[in-house]
Formats: structure tokens, sequence, C-alpha cells
């Protein structure tokens, strides 16, 4: 837009809405009194599925409400805002010949005008389920012609979790190019928010500690059937606070104001971070909600809503920079004030001797140091950054950022204004505006890709799908929360400081949280049961049992672990909540692996480093990976490959009888790499045999069932619902190993122990 001169044609489809009416219209009339003078004309053409005449009577209902900044000299503003007026038009839009109506009018207003078109913009201010039909109506109908651009802005929600975000994905881009693509997060607008990148590049090599974001705020009338369906967590967690979360933890691009450079950096920040599960999170839902979606949602009395309007969740990152530091956000309805802010807290080294009040000078080393990013109202109504005095004074861009005044009446997390550098923006801009403007310049490093999104879906799912059935903590609002949504870290998740008032309890009759874990037998074995994050908790703590048991036995624990999806939940909660594990003690083998490099995606052994090894402290030379790549080949049999592995257990195992087998199960009734009619390792000798799997990569390696079946104790994990039907078969059959592999597992003289959830279970 910069480049060349044209004329621009800007289509807000929803014109009439509430997101229009506050920002949208404000945001283009913004953009216009800024680029009047760029050598652009403009067009604005209000689109919504009202006929011509109310839908233009409600539309310039507000047009007329337009405001100037207060620094726009008033006849300037007049005139600007009687030509943007004129300008303004409303279109039905409903159907595939109203697109092409619109199409053919912006064509021959260019044609009597003799303006070049350089490009449109559609705002979809509209619910996403319209998405699609308008995208197809656009592509099909509604296209500038070839050497102009087409720039179409999405709102959020962008989905409800990771398989309809990328359904939603899959349909647009059916229509739209990437590039083309805007996707809105209003959060990537205020002002402090998008200030973290370029403080943090401008002020490297500062070092810092403990992010923690916040943000609270009411909910407004007419939008609780919008939050009954998502949340909190959808509505501010997955999208705002993680935007603002990436921006403070992702390792800095050479180049920040690449867009390009940015996502990548994000995406490895996000591929970095431990899974969520229902451990990291604290839930609450404010007392009058349920009244509140009973009378606009005209439920019946005695309905009872579970979604969550307060949440604090813990994440966590894997990577050198951020190990052990804890990331806390929250967000909440009915809190006691509006306010919205990412604070960095720095871990503080020094100890003062001197007295108090030297202690509590606003230069004192003892003294709290911090940053913190002010995204508005609070006590400071404002967007700033704030700085401790005893922590740096930061390098800020003067035409955009100004000092405030250090007033020491007001005070943040405790302490005066006057402990910190304060800034705040030259000129205060609304989000709208900012990103209206970003749009209109093509810089798409301020928006979501369709990589972003997934990323962040993926990241958030597993925490929703695993909180659905927990009931949330009741709070009354306001001051009377006192201390009831307070909470603290406990053994690597977060739990409620405070335990919940009696009166409070199940007020409602809900159901419990979840169902604990259920024994009974399968197969004649004992079988565990339980919602699938509870069956891998009991698992876990029944591993380290064993473990504990097996070195006050003999010194020592052997544990040979199964590769593939189902045990990694398994590995991470090992390594993030069991610190009494005696891993000093303990000897990793794999009962599996696939022939490809120990560095290769589908490597068994990448995956157990990944999730467990890298984070727990088990002696390196306790580790004993498969050896399949040998003299620069995959599982050749020359190269005796399985033999030395059989042979290193018969030397440190005793008697080859492994203290804890971790076995899975596939839906062929496989189990290691032990597959249905397989030539060799279901009989014979306790060895190490090579095997052909039906799927890709197809050579394996794997213990036998015989070498299996010498084991102390074989722990079997079946989890999902895709497990349930080899699971109802299972319970049927009888020892058939050379059909259904799993079938032959029986420990000669050991214990074998069934894990299998609901899902798998039940279907």
């Amino acid at each position: 837009a910069e480049a060349s001169q044209g004329h621009i044609s800007v289509v807000l489809l929803g014109a009439t809405g509430d997101l229009a009416k506050k920002y949208l219209w404000q945001g283009l009339f913004q953009l216009y009194m800024d680029q009047v003078s760029s050598g652009h004309s403009f067009t604005f053409h209000g689109a919504a599925l009202a006929a011509l005449e109310p839908g233009q009577r409600l539309m310039f209902d507000v047009l007329k409400k337009l405001s100037c900044p207060p620094d726009e000299a008033p006849d300037r503003c007049a005139v600007l805002k009687d030509q943007f007026l004129k300008l303004s038009q409303y279109h039905q839009l409903k159907t595939a010949e109203n697109y092409t109506a619109l199409s053919r009018e912006i064509e021959t207003l260019l044609r009597q005008e003799g303006l070049k078109e350089a490009g449109r913009i559609f705002y979809f201010s509209v619910p996403p389920f319209a998405y699609t039909e308008i995208a197809r109506h656009i592509n099909s109908s509604c296209r500038p012609p070839a050497g102009a651009w087409l720039r179409v802005v999405l709102e959020k929600p962008f989905g409800h979790d990771l398989q309809s975000a990328q359904q939603l994905a899959a349909e647009l881009t059916g229509s739209f190019r990437e590039e083309e693509m805007y996707r809105v997060d209003h959060y990537l607008g205020k002002q402090a928010v998008a200030h973290i990148l370029p403080f943090r590049d401008q002020n490297r090599h500062k070092g810092s500690t403990s992010p923690e974001q916040h943000f609270a705020s009411s909910l407004c009338p007419g939008r609780t059937s919008f939050y009954e369906q998502y949340g909190v967590i959808r509505d501010v967690l997955q999208n705002h606070l993680t935007e603002a979360l990436m921006f403070l933890i992702m390792e800095l691009p050479a180049n920040v104001s690449s867009a390009h450079e940015v996502v990548q950096h994000k995406l490895q920040a996000f591929q970095s971070l431990w899974g969520l599960e229902r451990s990291s999170a604290v839930l609450g839902q404010y007392q009058a909600y349920d009244s509140q979606v009973q009378e606009e949602l005209q439920e019946a009395r005695g309905y009872v809503s579970t979604t969550p309007t307060f949440a604090g969740v813990l994440i966590c990152s894997n990577s050198l920079r951020w190990e052990g530091v804890p990331f806390l956000l929250t967000s909440g309805k009915a809190l006691d004030e509006r306010v919205g802010y990412a604070r960095v807290l720095f871990k503080n080294r020094a100890y003062c001797t001197q007295s108090g009040a030297l202690r509590d000078a606003g230069h004192s080393q003892c003294k709290p140091k911090q940053i913190i990013f002010h995204f508005g109202h609070g006590a400071l109504n404002t967007p700033a950054v704030l700085v401790s005095r005893n922590l740096f004074q930061p390098v800020m861009p003067k035409d955009s950022w100004k000092e405030a005044e250090a007033r020491s009446d007001l005070h943040v997390f405790g302490q005066p204004l006057s402990d910190f550098y304060m800034y705040s923006p030259v000129k205060e801009r609304d989000a709208y505006s900012v990103l209206i403007s970003h749009i209109y310049h093509g810089r798409k490093d301020f928006f979501i890709t369709t990589e972003n999104l997934l990323a962040s879906w993926a990241f958030w799912t597993p925490l929703l799908d695993s909180t659905s059935r927990q009931p949330p903590r009741l709070y009354p609002g306001g001051v009377e929360n006192q201390h009831l949504l307070d909470f603290e870290m406990v053994s690597g998740g977060v739990a409620f400081t405070l335990a919940e008032p009696a009166e409070r309890l199940n007020p409602r009759g809900q159901m419990p949280s979840d169902f604990r874990a259920i024994q009974s037998k399968f197969r004649q074995s004992p079988l565990v049961s339980a919602w699938a994050e509870d069956l891998i908790s009991q698992l876990a703590s029944d591993m380290e049992e064993a473990a504990v048991r097996s070195v006050a036995r003999s010194g020592q624990f052997h544990l040979a672990l199964s590769g593939g999806s189902s045990p990694m939940v398994l590995f991470q909660r090992l390594a993030r909540h069991h610190y009494g594990f005696p891993w000093k003690h303990t000897h990793i083998w794999l009962v599996d692996e696939r022939c490809v490099p120990l560095t290769d995606s589908e490597s068994n052994f990448l995956g157990l480093h990944r999730h467990l090894l890298q984070h727990v402290r088990v002696p390196y030379f306790n580790i004993h990976p498969m050896p399949v790549h040998l003299n620069r080949r995959l599982c050749v049999e020359e190269d005796r490959g399985a033999e030395l592995y059989a042979k290193d257990i018969m030397a440190l195992v005793a008697n080859a009888s492994f203290d804890l087998v971790l076995l899975g199960m596939g839906t062929d009734g496989h189990t290691a790499s032990l597959f249905p009619r397989a030539e060799n390792g279901l009989e014979g000798a306790p060895t190490v045999v090579l095997t052909e799997s039906p799927v890709k990569p197809h050579q394996r390696m794997s213990l036998s069932l015989p070498l299996i079946n010498r084991a102390r104790q074989v722990f079997v994990l079946v989890l999902g619902k895709g497990k349930h039907d080899i699971t109802t078969l299972l319970s049927r059959v009888g020892h058939e190993p050379r059909k259904w592999p799993i079938s032959g597992v029986s420990p000669s003289s050991g214990q074998l122990v069934w894990y299998v959830d609901y899902e798998a279970l039940l279907g």
C-alpha cells in the first residue's frame, strides 16, 4: 500500500454488530484520517444480512457518533467526518448474487473515476460458522483483479479446540492464501503488548525469570451465550495471554520486525512447553453466573453450568533459558478490579543486613525487581511499561514512549510508583485502530498465522479435555473473594491455597470432579481403570513404588519401556511429579525400537529422551538404547545388533528378569514390536529379535515374548476409544499369541497388571 497509489475498498461484514459499533467503524475512521493524504482513495462498504433500508439506518446511526482524537482540530475533524460518511455505503450481502453485484459496483466506480485498484480489505465481524460460506462467495465472485491485493481479516474465536480449528483452517485455505489472511487478536494491538518484543530487543542481556500474566474483566450482558460455550480459557488464555507469553519467552529473532522470523521463534517456544494436565490449572466460577445464564439464555431454573469464569494455569518450559522458571497465567470475571498486565519477576540474590529504613529505600537491592507491561485499566488506567529502579534504566524509543511522573501516592503490587521507571505512550491509541493500520500497511507480524493458531490449540486442548468434567470452585465476586482464589505451586502443578469453605462445597449437587481408579480383573489379572489422567497418575505412582521396592531389595531397578504415543504422557508425569523416584539406581531399557537412526523423529528412544530422560538424573551408563544403527547400517542381521542387546541384558539383568516391563497394545493386538503371525519372537528362547511391522518403518527390533514373560512385573497401558474393539475382543479370547501377541503376555513367575482407561474399556 505504501508503494503504489490506487483505490482501496474496505468491506466490513457485520457492520451493524456490537464489535463494529464499539471499535471497528472508529478504527476505519482513524485509518481514513491518518491516510487521507497518502495518495490512496477509499470507499467503505458496510455489509450485513439486514435489508437495505433498516441496515442503512442502523449503520449511519453508528457513523454519526464517530469522534476525532482530542488533538485533532475541530474544523478538520468535521470535514473528514463528512467525507467519511459520503464514502461509506451499506449493502445487503446474503447471496452469491449480492457479492457479484458488490464487485461490479466497485469496478464501475473505479472506471467512472479513472482509478486503478490497489486492493480490497474484507473484515469478517461475523460468527465463525459463517466464515466458510462468505469465503467461498468472495473467492468466486468478489476478488480484486490481477495486480491488486486481497486482505481478509478474521475475528476470533478460531475454533473451539484443535480439531475444530484444523477444520476451519482447512476450509479457509480452500478460498484464501495464507498471506491473504489476517487473524486478529486485539491484544497484539495493545501498545504495551506490542512493545514486549521491541523492549526485549532494545534491552538485551538483562536476564529475567518468572513471567506472570493476568487479565481481569467483567462479563457484559448479551455476551453470556458466547461465554457459556467457551469459558475463560478459550476466551482469554488460549489466545490473548498465550500470545503475550510467547513474546516474553521466545528466543529473540535477529529481526523482530520480520513476521516470518517471529512466527518461527514462536513455534519453537510452543515446542519447548511442557504438556498441560489437569493439575496444571485451578478453575473457579462466580456465584451469580448460573442465574445470569438462566436469565439470558432462558435455561431451566435448575440449570447448572460448569463453565469456568476464573482460571489460574502453571506453564513450564524445558528450554535451557527457562528451566525451572514458572509461568503463571490467570484471568477471571468478577474479581476485585479490572486490569491486565504481564509481569516479569526477577530472582533476587541480595540479602540486606541494614535497618528496615535502608531496605525499603527506592534503590534497595532487597526490594522486588520486576518489569511490568501494563495493558490498561487498573490503578494506572493507561498502557505503561514499568521497570524497578533497582534493576536497570531501560532503553525506550523517545518518539513513541515518554517517561511518566513517578507518583508515590499510587501503588503497583504493594510498591509506590516512585520505585519504578515508568513509561507511557506519547499518543494513546485504541488496539483496533492500531491493527487496522497494520492491515492497511500489510504488516503480518501483528496477526496470527495458521501454524501459530494450531500450535496454540494443540497446547491448550489437552487441558480443556481433562478439565471438562471438573466443577469449578464457586466464588462470590469482587472484594468478597478475599483469599478464596489464591493458589500456589504444588508438586509440578497448582492448587488453591485455602480449602473450599464447607457451605460452598457441592452446593448444587454437582457430580464429583472425577472417578477414582477402579480395580477389578481383566483376563484373570488385576485391572486398574479410570479416566486417562487419573489412570496415568496411578500408573506412575505404582511404577515409583515398584522402583523403590526393587532398589531396597537388590540395590537397582531394571525398567524396560515401550515406545509409541501412549507412554509419552506417562513419561511427562514421571518427570514432573515423581521426585522420589530412585533414578540414580534405575537402568532404562527399551522393549522395542524402530530401525531408524536414534535422532530420527520416529525413534522410540528419541521420544523417551525428549519426554523423560533429559528431565531426570539417570546415570549415563544406565541408559541402554537398542543398537539398531551399527556400521552405518540399520538392523542388518550380520551386524548382530539384536544379539548384542540380548548379551547386555544377560550380563546386567539378574536371570534376564526385568523388574518391570511397560507394554502397550495396538489395535491389531500387537505388543512391543511383536505382530500377528510374526515369524519369530512369539515363542522359543528369551532373547531379542528383528521383526517386520505392517506399517512404516517396517523393520523393528524387539524383546521376544519369552523374555518379556521372565519379568517380575508387567504393566500394560491401554488408552483411548480407538482401542475399545481390541480390548473387548481380548476379554473373550484365550492364549493365542499367533493371532494376538498381547494375549501371550503371561509372566511365568511374575505379576501382570492391566491399566485400561474408561474410553478403551467402555467405548
